[in-house]
């Protein structure tokens, strides 16, 4: 699995209707896949959604008509090595990035979803969320749910009750700092995305079409 991992493409900024690498279990064993951002269910008619589904609640997904099905059957683990996250108490919004502070990879507990039912041929996928403290002010508490690698097996097994499973770990210990807002645009897709911003020179980038993960505005890398 691990060489897997690092054989998958290089992404600095993964967004909404892109693909991303995570890791399921078809039912032949854990294998990395790639598959687009932003969960379609299979009984959708079209190959999207008119709800944001790039996170799912913890709280409410093993009960929502869109999440549900995969909650229960099918779930999978999102690698990354941190995310951008948005502080909005200043004009403009400025982003940051989210690491762990030990500087170790992250693993995000997320659902996936195949459409259409029947030929599917469209792999999907949503990142779990809920409130955390880990996450350094002056942004919002609340992100990702992440699993402690040994935890990532039991996971995609399917725990006997799952939200307490996921509610019980034990956070991370979490850094941020700003960078520059071209990740705004979901064209840009290069290292320079990571380095810190230079408050002084940094620009806005033009508004992009892409729907970013607006529940909280976060995208991962």
């Amino acid at each position: 699995m691990a060489a897997a991992l690092a054989a998958a493409p290089e992404r600095y900024n993964v967004a909404v209707r892109k693909p991303a690498s995570i890791v399921l279990d078809r039912g032949d064993g854990a294998a990395v896949e790639d598959a687009v951002w932003g969960l379609v269910p299979s009984w959708s008619k079209t190959p999207d959604t008119k709800y944001t589904t790039v996170t799912a609640r913890l709280e409410r997904a093993p009960t929502s008509r869109i999440y549900r099905s995969a909650w229960e059957k099918r779930r999978c683990v999102v690698p990354m090595t941190g995310y951008y996250k948005w502080d909005r108490t200043q004009k403009p919004a400025r982003p940051y990035f989210i690491q762990a502070r030990d500087g170790r990879a992250l693993f995000a507990a997320g659902l996936w979803d195949r459409w259409p039912a029947d030929e599917p041929d469209l792999l999907t996928f949503t990142v779990l969320t809920m409130p955390n403290d880990a996450i350094p002010a002056p942004l919002v508490p609340d992100g990702p749910v992440f699993l402690p690698a040994v935890e990532a097996e039991a996971w995609l097994a399917g725990p006997r009750w799952p939200t307490r499973f996921l509610a019980r770990l034990r956070q991370p210990a979490l850094e941020a700092y700003e960078v520059s807002r071209r990740v705004r645009s979901a064209e840009v897709d290069d290292y320079t995305l990571l380095e810190p911003a230079d408050a002084a020179g940094d620009m806005p980038a033009e508004p992009s079409d892409e729907a970013w993960l607006d529940e909280e505005d976060e995208d991962i890398d």
